[in-house]
Formats: C-alpha cells, structure tokens, sequence
C-alpha cells in the first residue's frame, strides 16, 4: 500500500518516520517550498523536528498534485485553521476509493465543525469520502524516536477503522478501534484548552494539588459538552480523553502547556505566537469550544477563564480565584 502524508510540521514528519516500514512508499507533503527542497535534499526536516532522518521509501512532495499520486490512504496533519483550504485544494487529485485519515486535533473556527465533518463537506461534491480520526497520546519526537505509543482511530465505517489499524499498527505503535469519531474527536481538541491552563497553573509555581484538580475537573468540562454533542461516555475514559489530557497537561513537549506557561509569565498571545513557528491548536480552539458550550448550553468554568486569559487579558491569578470562588456543587 502507499501513504500519502498532507503536512510536514512535526507530527507529519514523525508518522511518516514511524509508519514508513509499514508501506512500500510514503508521499510527504510539505507547503513551505524551501523546507521541502531541503528536507528532500538532507533528509531532515530542520524547522519542525530536527533531529531525525527521513527513511528512503519517503518521498518529499510539494506540488498538490504529486502527493496523491497512487496514494491508498491519506492521512491529514495540518493546522485546524488550514484543512478547509487544504481540502479544496486537493479536490481534483482526490479518489473516491482513497481512505482519508483525519490526525488533526482542533475545530474549525468559524463553522464549528470537527476536521472530519470539514473533511467530508470538502469532498463531498465530488464523493462521499471513506474517512476515519486518529487521535491519543503521542509526542511527536518520542514517536519519531521509536517509543511505544497507543492511539485510537474512528470510523462510522467499521472497515475502515480496521484497516487503518492494520495498517498503521507495528511493533512501537499500537492502535485501538472505536466507532465514536465524534468523541474521539473532540477529546483531542478540547484538551488542549485544558493543556494550557495546565501550563499557567506550572508557570504561576503552584503544585501537584492543582494539577490534579485541573486535569479532574477539566476531563469533566470535556466530557459535558462531548456528550452533549454526541460522544460516548468510554472515548473520554480512553486513550483520546484521558489519556491524550494527562499527557499533554503534564509532559514538558506539549505545545499548549508552553503557551500556558508563557502566559503566566505575563506575555499575551500575540508575543507568544510570533516566537516559535509552531501552532498551538488550543489557542484557536478555545474560542470554538467557548461557542459550542453557549450553543449546547453547556457550563464550561476552566476553559471560560482561559478565554478570558489569552483574549480579554485576564491576569492567571485572578482566573484562578474567579474558579475557586464559584458557587459550591455536588461533584
């Protein structure tokens, strides 16, 4: 089989590495094209994730209409922001008989929508895509490097899901099936709301206590509105509830936790965008997932402060306190 990767930030490239022996040819699609040149000529990919070697069955493309040459999954991995754009572009190279994988853990802005519902509605006025969501707890460098990993892929589709599974599964990456994408979905982007105030609470200097509670009472946040649109109670005890939630708000790679953490040391947004070429999914998301908690009328504490952090410049401290002096409730 042949791999198509749509995006060549730092998880693109880690998947491309760790899938690549799972595949007799790996098509890598990179925007930037002096990224590409280089990475095609070094084998490595010095902005993103440098540090690791390309294997040689992985062929660096930039023009759209390369990458889906032969392709029999495509597995998307680019910025929220970009899929819908993305997706339009890609509409004349695509099959119907390609299976399309959505890694990508945000909401689209302005629709609201999940990526694999912009996906779908992308592609829809030429066929009705194959599609299923990837999402768990995975580091980008610790899966380049080969570390054991486990992750979730979705489908309504129950064939699609197990073929995904088959395909991507090897001997340091492990994959689970469920059929609630929607679940699956919105855990791995909700979370990153919670990975940044998981951030500000490390950056403030306070201890284990209030991570604890921050992951608890965030993992209830996201599985309030997760049900109210949808998912089932076990996704958001799994690998893309849970699981993705405690990595991202504790381990030091998360991208989230670092803007968190920036916060607190009295930076704004815009100062901590314009410092690293990388995208935090859970700035964006934040504004969605304040949107569908007022759609869904559904309460949502932690990430209502957070907003009020990275947009309505909110000292940490003070969104803190606004938490802990709420009315008191039955767990």
């Amino acid at each position: 089989m042949n791999l198509t990767i749509i995006g060549g930030g730092s998880w693109g490239t880690a998947l491309a590495i760790a899938l690549a022996p799972r595949f007799n040819r790996v098509r890598l699609r990179v925007f930037e094209a002096d990224l590409a040149m280089r990475m095609g000529m070094t084998r490595h990919n010095d902005v993103y994730l440098p540090g690791f070697e390309l294997p040689m069955n992985v062929d660096v493309v930039l023009p759209v209409s390369a990458a889906f040459v032969n392709a029999d999954i495509v597995l998307c991995v680019v910025p929220s922001q970009f899929a819908g754009a993305t997706y339009r572009e890609a509409l004349p190279y695509v099959k119907s008989s390609m299976i399309f994988v959505s890694a990508i853990k945000g909401l689209e802005h302005n629709t609201l929508r999940r990526m694999s519902e912009v996906l779908v509605d992308s592609f829809r006025p030429k066929f009705e895509a194959q599609i299923a969501a990837l999402s768990g707890p995975t580091f980008a460098r610790e899966v380049a490097a080969g570390e054991p990993a486990a992750v979730v892929v979705a489908a309504q589709d129950p064939e699609v899901a197990v073929l995904v599974q088959e395909a991507f599964s090897g001997p340091n990456l492990r994959l689970y099936t469920s059929h609630d994408i929607i679940g699956v979905e919105l855990g791995g982007a909700l979370k990153n709301v919670i990975a940044i105030a998981a951030g500000v609470v490390q950056g403030l200097g306070l201890g284990n206590n209030t991570i604890a509670a921050l992951i608890t009472r965030g993992l209830a946040e996201i599985t309030r509105l997760s049900l109210a649109m949808g998912a089932k109670p076990p996704t958001l005890a799994g690998l893309a509830g849970l699981g993705d939630l405690v990595l991202t708000c504790t381990g030091d790679l998360s991208r989230n936790r670092k803007v968190g953490i920036s916060l607190a040391k009295g930076l704004n947004i815009k100062q901590i965008s314009a410092s690293s070429p990388m995208i935090a999914e859970g700035v964006e998301t934040c504004t969605s997932a304040v949107a569908l908690g007022q759609k869904f009328d559904v309460d949502l504490p932690i990430i209502n402060q957070m907003y009020a952090v990275l947009y309505e410049s909110r000292p940490p401290l003070e969104a803190i306190r606004a938490l802990l002096d709420r009315s008191l409730k039955h767990e």
